[in-house]
């Protein structure tokens, strides 16, 4: 047994970048993953979870109060992984670290060696008991998935029924039947393909020429409401069929003109020998134009036709079968056994009859369903209503989509309800051969886009949101390629496959964080990923899963809401996400519910654990709100935090990295239940102590590769730790100290910090009570002081850095999802097309700017631009009017070189009074003032950032003479320009346009 007083290895030592590695690689793998399973949000890597329960279940051999039993055995068992280990406890703990960091490799999670050295251990530390690891909100199951991995018990709830039932076949199915289960699956779902291929071979007809399709390109139709036209505009984001390297494939149009009806649109299949012969598509921002006569219909008007049409993903016929509106298709993708690749074709009517066909039957199903007292009973197609307009994540809504039925087309429809019926007449597999339901339902619904690259659909729901979607792809399910039954099966079975060596079951129950069954001090650890704030909206997403799971597993008791069984949808009134669309109980879910949320789930961890026990928190938003959230639900739950890691656990690829300093790493944040008999803090030690705590972390996180606002947000764990200590903070004079303030001093230190080591300096403005201290090291520093924008741009860009080395603003579409654009279906989004300049949430800049004396609105329109909650950092080349007037750089070189007797600080930057208009240079006419509003041009003169600027303007314009005497100038004034050019130039992104402008300007200075 472990004494409680000894410390784990978490709280003292992990190896950072290896199991980074190992994570960030792990997140990579598309086939053979547990992952694969089922699709849940926010997956924890296993490779992080698997490392840091081993960290948290062994203890640290150099505390004086680890068991000798433990050190003995670990010695035994390490050797023939890590070789000969020194006689010395700290050769012991490194030994430890470096298994830990090893097991971290996917590669080696079955092995059969490293499995049995890992149990091993976990037994030699804990030799009287199993130790019991609880997850409360278990989700997607990695952590209890690594629990049992390592030989531990493991407990594991959610309150979202999905969660559970994905659960269920990870945690008891899998190591119940073993790999045999993979095999079964597989020919049972054969089966079931074969007979669905049977029963829906009418809707999905082959071509006259044996070709089989197995994709049907879609487009959603709104009418030009112009008079003097009234075509149908097909609403399409890119006409691009193909774009591989080799076979390119796309649509053109032609407009076909009579004097009886409305002009009509006939497309064709072409071979596009260069991009611009694709025309653009037809709608942006919800905004749609008629490519007959260019006339643009609103958004609004968009929405109302739309909505009149409950969506627009279904065709409209007559009763003949010919089409009358709707949904339009555009083309129809094949394969054909002798021809290899994929073929596109136009739709001809022989497609679109098998769609009537689809719609007849479905509606025969459900009138035979109403006539015989159906209403009473589950709909065969999911009526179940949408959460309300406005709910997190959602924003289809307002085009007619107000029932999860509407999200699938008749055809979809009638495919779904005969999967479902075919799997739920398995018997003992049905439940894992559900989850092949689940994934098929994901990508066969009317928002899935179509892919040009990979030539499949895309599924929808891995991004957290539902957007409106205007075309899409409907693959045929009962085909064996991308978007089938098949391919989900197979999918399935490779995931059932790689969770080999896990033998023992996990306990699962559904039941919310706030309410856990477990038993008071009945668990050795608490290890949970809570929600992140409004990030994700768990519940209302997995409806779309839910629904269809309620018709295929009939009579399933764990569909349900626990709590109340008249719901039709997953849980919701207890879950612990904000979204202040939704109101519980005549209460917003707002933050002040979710820190009331996750301070009860974190007090009622505390209540199940042992006295000896540890805990762990993940966490990984962006925002400061959430994390003021979070550890005020963690602080007030009783917890205080003894360690904190940050693990590159994301890919920087995905849609929330891309123009933003999104985090690459969750910081795992080591807690203990604090002591009832805590002391109150003193505020001034507290201070005292913060700068050395956070500015070593800074050093050792550096020297582990963690970069820019991952490593801020790395930070908060170990200033937390001495913060959470006590049972309270207090002033002087007896006030208390809120966590909000605390965290405003923590940004400060963090800020400071960053800016020593970027610039060179430490002599910063400083609060009040720091202004003697600022003082003192100013003393011992540089000389002169940058000004506030020289500071802003610095800070800015280190918070930018990536953790992987790669600019973070890259601008480069999310390969896991496939989406091109964050603007699809969206009036209020970012146009398409790459931004210029660098993007931080507002927030973020605000809590950097304020504690270091940086004033935001001096700088608006000058060197930064905020919108919509984002501040952008303007590039440099848009800076050109401000500086050298409307003329640009050439004419105000010239104008140096008019006169080069007379020094060039007086030509370009001229003292300025206080309250005069900034003057970067002149003409013969004069001087030409800053391109700024009237608010900011009267607060600040010509800086050293302008001069910087100035001089990468002038390298850009190839004016060498101009800029050797600016440097020159420069150079005579003093050190802050060459100090600020260096310090920018390491700052830039590699490959951006202003680390090169900079470099080169700085070689004109060596020459």
């Amino acid at each position: 047994m472990i004494p409680k007083e000894c410390k784990r290895l978490a709280e003292v030592d992990f190896p950072i970048a290896v199991v980074s590695k190992h994570s960030a690689r792990e997140k990579s793998i598309r086939h053979g993953h547990p992952s694969t399973l089922h699709l849940w949000w926010a997956r924890r890597p296993l490779a992080a979870c698997r490392a840091m329960l081993l960290a948290l279940l062994l203890p640290d051999p150099v505390d004086r109060l680890c068991p000798n039993d433990f050190k003995e055995k670990a010695r035994k068992l390490l050797p023939p992984l890590i070789g000969k280990i020194g006689s010395k406890d700290e050769d012991l703990r490194k030994a430890l670290l470096k298994f830990i960091g090893d097991f971290a490799n996917w590669d080696m999670a079955s092995d059969p060696v490293f499995l049995e050295v890992g149990r091993g251990l976990v037994k030699a530390a804990h030799p009287d008991e199993t130790p019991l690891v609880v997850d409360p909100f278990a989700g997607g199951g990695s952590i209890p998935l690594e629990a049992l991995r390592l030989g531990c018990e493991t407990f594991a709830s959610d309150l979202n029924p999905v969660a559970c039932l994905i659960l269920k076949v990870m945690l008891e199915d899998i190591p119940r039947h073993g790999p045999e289960l993979a095999e079964e699956l597989r020919r049972v779902g054969g089966e079931i393909k074969k007979k669905a291929e049977k029963e829906l071979a009418e809707f999905y007809p082959k071509d006259p020429d044996g070709a089989t399709p197995i994709a049907y390109l879609w487009a959603r139709t709104v009418k030009c409401e112009s008079p003097n036209c009234g075509a149908e505009i097909p609403l399409v984001r890119s006409f691009w069929l193909c774009k591989k390297a080799n076979r390119r494939r796309a649509l053109r149009f032609k407009i076909v003109r009579s004097r009886d009806r409305s002009p009509q649109i006939e497309f064709e299949i072409f071979e596009p020998k260069i991009e611009k012969e694709v025309l653009g598509g037809t709608v942006i921002r919800a905004k749609a134009t008629c490519i007959c006569c260019g006339n643009v219909l609103p958004p609004e008007r968009v929405r109302v036709q739309l909505s009149e049409q409950h969506g627009g993903a279904d065709v409209f016929f007559d009763t003949k079968g010919n089409r009358l509106g709707g949904s339009r298709m555009l083309a129809v993708v094949t394969v054909n056994s002798d021809i290899q690749g994929r073929k596109y074709r136009l739709p001809t009517d022989l497609d679109y009859k098998a769609v009537w066909k689809a719609q007849k039957w479905l509606k025969a199903i459900l009138m035979e369903w109403e006539h015989g007292g159906g209403k009473k009973g589950l709909s065969p197609v999911p009526d179940e209503p949408l959460p309300p307009i406005g709910t997190l994540g959602f924003r289809v809504q307002r085009y007619g989509v107000i029932q999860w039925c509407n999200f699938f087309s008749s055809r979809q429809s009638v495919a779904l309800l005969k999967f479902a019926s075919l799997v739920g007449n398995t018997n003992i597999i049905t439940r894992p051969l559900s989850l092949a339901l689940g994934k098929l339902t994901d990508l066969s619904n009317v928002i899935c886009p179509w892919e040009p690259i990979a030539e499949c659909p895309r599924n929808v729901l891995s991004n957290g949101r539902i957007k409106p979607s205007w075309d899409f792809a409907e693959g045929v399910t009962t085909s064996t390629s991308s978007g089938s039954f098949a391919v989900c099966v197979d999918n399935l079975a490779s995931g059932i496959l790689s969770i080999s060596g896990v033998i023992n079951k996990g306990n699962i129950e559904a039941a919310a964080a706030q309410r856990s069954p477990l038993p008071d001090e009945s668990a050795n650890v608490w290890f949970t990923d809570p929600p992140y704030y409004n990030a994700i909206p768990y519940a209302a997403l997995s409806d779309m899963f839910f629904v269809w799971f309620k018709r295929c597993l009939k009579g399933d008791i764990s569909l349900r809401d626990p709590y109340d069984i008249t719901n039709p949808l997953t849980p919701k009134a207890l879950e612990a996400v904000q979204d202040e669309a939704r109101e519980i109980e005549g209460r917003k879910r707002d933050k002040s519910f979710f820190e009331d949320a996750m301070a009860s789930a974190f007090t009622d961890g505390r209540r199940v654990l042992k006295e000896d026990g540890i805990g762990l928190v993940v966490f990984a938003h962006k925002t400061t709100e959430g994390w003021e959230a979070l550890l005020t639900g963690l602080i007030r739950g009783g917890w205080t935090i003894t360690a904190s890691w940050p693990i590159a656990t994301e890919m920087a690829s995905r849609l929330r990295a891309r123009e933003s300093a999104a985090l690459t790493t969750s910081v795992h944040l080591v807690c203990r239940p604090r002591q009832e008999n805590a002391r109150v803090g003193d505020w001034s030690e507290v201070l005292r102590e913060l700068p050395n705590r956070v500015g070593n972390w800074m050093e050792r996180l550096q020297g582990e590769g963690i970069r820019g606002a991952d490593l801020v947000f790395a930070c908060i764990g170990p200033a937390l730790e001495i913060f959470s200590r006590y049972r309270k903070v207090e002033t002087a004079d007896g006030q208390e100290v809120k966590l909000a303030t605390y965290l405003e001093k923590v940004w400060e230190v963090v800020g400071r910090s960053a800016l020593e080591q970027v610039l060179g300096t430490a002599d910063l403005p400083a609060a009040s009570r720091d202004a003697a201290q600022a003082g003192a090291r100013a003393r011992n520093g540089m000389a002169g002081v940058l000004e506030e924008d020289a500071r802003l741009t610095a800070l800015f860009l280190w918070t930018l850095q990536a953790t992987n080395g790669k600019d973070s603003s890259s601008g480069k579409p999310d390969e896991e999802s496939g989406e091109e654009s964050d603007d699809e279906g969206d009036e209020e989004a970012v146009p398409k097309g790459k931004t210029k300049g660098f993007s931080l949430v507002y927030d973020v800049v605000r809590r950097f700017a304020q504690p270091l004396g940086i004033e935001l609105p001096k700088w608006e329109n000058r060197i930064i631009e905020t919108k919509k909650g984002v501040v952008r950092l303007m590039a440099v080349s848009e800076r050109a009017k401000q500086l050298f007037g409307e003329d640009g750089a050439k004419v105000a070189a010239d104008w140096i070189d008019e006169d080069p007797t007379r020094p060039v600080q007086l030509r370009l930057f001229p003292e300025l009074e206080q309250k005069s208009a900034p003057k970067i240079l002149g003409q013969k006419r004069g001087r030409i003032k800053l391109d700024l509003p009237a608010e900011s041009a009267s607060k600040v003169g010509a800086t050293t950032l302008d001069r910087v600027h100035a001089a990468m303007l002038l390298q850009s314009g190839g004016q060498a003479n101009a800029l050797r005497m600016l440097i020159k100038a420069e150079q005579d004034r003093g050190s802050d320009f060459l100090r600020l050019a260096n310090a920018l130039s390491a700052l830039y992104p590699k490959g951006s346009e202003e680390k090169r402008l900079l470099d080169a300007m700085l070689l004109a200075v060596l020459r």
